[in-house]
């Protein structure tokens, strides 16, 4: 059968181990506030060495497109 724990129950006990610890070992008990868990910044893909290449290539495709593209003459 479990038993299951109250946090009363487990304050009670963790103050009891402080307790005891203090005075058998002489020692100190540091508690620390529960850390701030950093925001999640959207994951971002740097470009590779290929990916700029084939941006420059339809960057020059674009550019000879617009040189040979014939004027609308309405």
């Amino acid at each position: 059968m479990e038993y299951a724990v109250t946090k009363d129950e487990l304050r009670a006990e963790l103050e009891r181990q402080e307790q005891r610890f203090k005075d058998i070992y002489g020692g100190e008990v540091t508690t620390y506030a529960a850390q701030h868990t950093p925001d999640r910044k959207p994951w971002k893909k740097k470009a590779t060495v290929q990916d700029k290449a084939f941006q420059r290539e339809l960057e020059k495709i674009e550019a000879d497109r617009l040189k040979t593209a014939k004027p609308c003459t309405s």
